[in-house]
């Protein structure tokens, strides 16, 4: 154990800021990447940001890491500057960035050219009390203009996107279409698409767009990227023309373009508002009774009927979705402020991302209209998987939906109540993921999903309690009795000395006897007495909370090291130990049917174990989760533990050694990340907002 003051002096040299090669004042600090539009699994661009790279030097990526062709200029006084992206065409300089903001629902760069300084605002959306909001698959970006010498300068503004928005193929050929009026909309899509098809996670239906007002002074022009951009670089405006020669989307790279002319500029410009995103129609395949298949629609369709109508609704609905975003993003610092100011810069940048892998859904009649009573909410494995809706990567996203509006968990775990309330899944056991690649939620009626038994019972007891206690709604629990009922018989059999078998961190390997794993188990056994107690079914309430405290009981004997120092990672492994993070269930639903002396005994043994960077997930290596570190963070008894956890955390999202979107698994010595981005599972990072 650390004398406190060396403690002190140790963990003061960890938390020491990480130089990088940033020229600008960053809030609250430079991520790996900067969401700028992420909405779905398919609307999601980001800036690879590292360890210092503007907005004007990479090219704005798909959360793969491949690029999404979408760049900006600005003309001042007849001179060009870049402001996004890195297109390679004469005549244009490099804006300076002055600096980067971001909130839950923003990100904001400050950039100046010559005279003039660019506001551009990044907002997507986080809208979880309007379902249809939530459920648009678009975003915006706005560009604003001040002169910062006192004089007025004349100022146009440029940007585009490529046909890489479309396809994760560049060699195939789409075709793109312009309509004007009130409001531009340029449209692009594969010439030959694939229902439900992915290419390198690009999903290869439906199309994307690039919207702006036709405000005085606006024009468009599509055609080959140099041409395009050049046309805007010696004339200040673009041609009002069509290129109407579809080619591959690496041929001449065809780019879909607006400028505005901002006229005479002196004080700060009203925003010129854009829009990019995707549609498809029908978004997710769903599984029924018999095999059959469902298609489903975005929930969007229920208000309204085309597309041209919700684009137009949501253009102009842009002053008052900024009011809306900022009145959400004000709500959740002052929430997480209440924790540490780390904790607030760590949630801030996990919304965006945990909400960007999901998209609200909508299920049709027998005479194919909308069923406005079936909405179900999807979410896609992104980068570790693929698979749809995965109950052990909702169940650390958890948090975020408890928080923000449970009604969204509720319609996440709606599709897995019904798959297997159909008979068609043969395992006593729940079901891993309602399909093997995104977008399809088409079951494994061959049992053969990747088996995490006590895992994902456990998941489906405590998320269903949870979203009972918070909305007082029972229909779940109600309607799906007997299949919670089966899950809690299986934890009863598996759960105080489990198998051999995976748990959700099924990179580390299968193991028996797992410590943490019989946590999950006992707590799902205890949540099926609760939830029995809510329909009224006292005897069973009964049975299974005696069944969940005896195991408690003999649980203490099997997990403790035989030092009595520590809990063990799997039984009867005196020298190993793991974050005991499955204890947050028993904290989430106040079930406390594990004594507040395995907390203190943990929370001791925590604080001698602190890395450069966190606490490793477990003995078997050094490496660690994000999401599973501030759930333990919210399990210990002291408050300054609490506290180091989460700076430890936030100094890994801050240490410009990654250029992905923030990745929850890492190496615990360097800060290094593992294979994961981009994953919902930063939901997670809510964890101390809902206890």
């Amino acid at each position: 154990m650390y004398a406190p003051a060396l403690l002190a002096t140790w963990f003061s040299l960890l938390l020491a800021p990480v130089l990088g090669a940033v020229t600008w004042s960053a809030t609250p600090f430079n991520p790996h990447s900067v969401p700028l539009a992420v909405r779905t699994p398919y609307v999601s661009a980001w800036l690879p940001q590292g360890s210092g790279t503007a907005l004007n030097a990479a090219w704005p990526t798909f959360w793969t890491g491949s690029i999404l062709g979408w760049a900006g200029y600005v003309k001042v006084d007849g001179t060009t500057y870049n402001w996004l992206g890195v297109p390679n065409v004469a005549g244009a300089s490099k804006a300076t960035q002055k600096s980067l903001t971001f909130t839950s629902t923003q990100s904001t760069f400050v950039m100046t050219a010559g005279p003039i300084d660019l506001t551009i605002n990044f907002l997507s959306p986080v809208e979880p009390s309007d379902l249809v909001n939530q459920s648009l698959p678009f975003s915006y970006y706005t560009v604003s203009a001040a002169s910062n010498d006192g004089g007025a300068h004349s100022v146009q503004i440029y940007s585009d996107i490529s046909a890489e928005w479309v396809t994760g193929d560049n060699s195939l050929t789409a075709n793109w279409t312009t309509t004007t009026g009130n409001v531009l909309t340029h449209q692009v899509q594969l010439a030959s698409q694939g229902q439900y098809s992915e290419i390198n996670d690009h999903i290869q239906q439906g199309s994307a767009y690039h919207v702006t007002l036709n405000t005085q002074g606006a024009t468009w022009q599509s055609g080959e990227d140099a041409v395009v951009r050049a046309q805007f670089i010696n004339n200040g405006k673009l041609a009002n023309t069509a290129d109407t020669n579809f080619r591959a989307v690496s041929d001449r790279w065809p780019v879909f373009a607006f400028a505005h002319d901002l006229g005479s500029v002196t004080g700060a410009t009203a925003p010129s508002v854009f829009v990019v995103g995707h549609v498809r129609d029908p978004a997710v395949q769903y599984i029924t009774a018999n095999n059959g298949r469902q298609n489903r629609s975005y929930y969007f369709w229920t208000k309204f009927t085309s597309v041209t109508a919700a684009i137009d609704a949501f253009v102009h609905d842009f002053t008052n979705a900024f009011a809306r975003a900022n009145a959400f993003d004000a709500k959740v610092k002052a929430d997480a402020l209440k924790i540490s100011s780390d904790y607030a810069d760590l949630v801030a940048l996990s919304i965006r991302q945990t909400l960007g892998a999901c998209e609200l859904t909508v299920g049709r009649t027998s005479s194919n209209g909308l069923n406005t009573s079936d909405v179900m909410t999807f979410m896609k494995e992104i980068s570790s998987d693929g698979n749809t809706n995965t109950v052990d990567v909702i169940f650390p996203s958890w948090p975020l939906f408890l928080y923000t509006n449970p009604v969204i968990g509720k319609q996440l775990l709606l599709p897995l109540f019904a798959y297997q309330a159909t008979g068609q899944y043969p395992n006593k056991w729940s079901v891993h993921d309602m399909g093997a690649h995104y977008p399809q939620a088409i079951g494994h009626n061959d049992g053969k999903d990747e088996a995490m038994q006590v895992e994902e019972s456990g998941n489906m007891l405590i998320m269903t309690l949870s979203y009972v206690q918070k909305s007082g709604d029972l229909s779940l629990i109600q309607t799906y009795y007997s299949l919670l009922d089966q899950w809690a018989q299986f934890l009863i059999q598996d759960s105080l000395i489990p198998a051999e078998q995976l748990s959700t961190d099924d990179f580390a390997g299968t193991l028996a006897n797992q410590t943490n794993l019989a946590i999950k188990g006992i707590v799902g056994i205890k949540a099926m007495s609760e939830i029995a107690s809510l329909v009224g079914d006292s005897a069973k309430a009964s049975n299974y909370s005696a069944i969940a405290t005896s195991y408690v009981s003999q649980w203490q004997k099997l997990a403790m090291s035989s030092s009595g120092q520590h809990l063990t990672l799997d039984y009867n492994d005196n020298d190993s130990w793991g974050l005991a993070y499955n204890l947050f269930g028993d904290r989430l639903l106040k079930t406390n049917i594990f004594p507040q002396s395995v907390y203190d005994l943990q929370t001791t043994w925590y604080s001698s174990h602190l890395n450069a960077f966190g606490i490793p997930l477990d003995t078997r290596h050094t490496y660690t989760k994000s999401d599973w570190q501030i759930w333990t963070s919210a399990l210990v008894s002291s408050t300054s533990l609490r506290n180091q956890i989460v700076s430890l955390v936030r100094k890994y999202a801050a240490d410009g050694l990654s250029s992905q979107p923030l990745g929850d698994w890492y190496e615990t010595t360097n800060g290094v990340a593992e294979g994961f981005r981009a994953r919902p599972v930063v939901g997670g990072h809510l964890a101390l907002l809902v206890l």
